[in-house]
């Protein structure tokens, strides 16, 4: 994946290949989500863009003030608000809100199979290349920073392994792909590594 066009013909591929919608108990399938429990529909973006000759995906740690996922390493995304038309439309602008990434900057390829998580909602991933540079200006309150982490290294299923923490009375696993100093577990790492999964080898 040395160019944008190789990041491109990937992310075809990999929206192109069927697959089921992934989940936080994925690896746990001894525990079940709660029956009855309403879902709400969030959207984030997987965007690529070029940096330093090599395609890079964009990353946020969210603000450790915030009352979910504080400090969490994350994608640009939210909730799908009312004004919102669909989960693209979502993910476009929570990304131009939380790192100010210009919507007319971004094309969108398209969306893979949606990730359910222990928090209720239901994540419908939305995959894009950036095509020029922009300003990165992490919304204050919800990001503390914006980071760029190499599309190959995201790419690469070696660089998955699971890990296990005590969740609610309960032992969880995860998949985690850590980069520098960043720890990326949970959903994140579990959508990217669906990604990884759909990649031509």
């Amino acid at each position: 994946m040395e160019t944008l066009e190789d990041a491109r013909a990937g992310l075809m591929a990999a929206l192109s290949h069927r697959g089921a919608p992934s989940s936080d108990m994925d690896l746990n399938p001894g525990v079940s989500f709660p029956p009855g429990r309403t879902l709400r529909p969030a959207a984030v973006l997987v965007a690529v863009q070029m940096t330093g000759g090599a395609p890079h995906v964009i990353l946020t740690k969210r603000s450790s003030a915030l009352k979910h996922h504080p400090g969490q390493i994350a994608f640009p995304g939210g909730k799908v608000d009312p004004g919102d038309s669909d989960a693209t439309a979502a993910a476009l602008r929570e990304a131009e809100e939380e790192v100010g990434l210009p919507r007319d900057a971004v094309e969108v390829l398209g969306v893979l199979p949606g990730h359910e998580t222990v928090t209720s909602f239901t994540i419908s991933p939305v995959l894009a290349l950036v095509h020029r540079p922009f300003e990165v200006r992490p919304e204050p309150g919800e990001v503390d920073e914006a980071f760029l982490v190499p599309f190959t290294h995201l790419a690469d299923k070696a660089r998955y392994s699971v890990q296990s923490r005590r969740w609610r009375g309960e032992q969880r696993h995860y998949f985690t792909v850590p980069w520098g100093p960043y720890y990326i577990w949970g959903a994140t790492a579990r959508i990217l590594r669906g990604l990884a999964e759909r990649l031509p080898v």
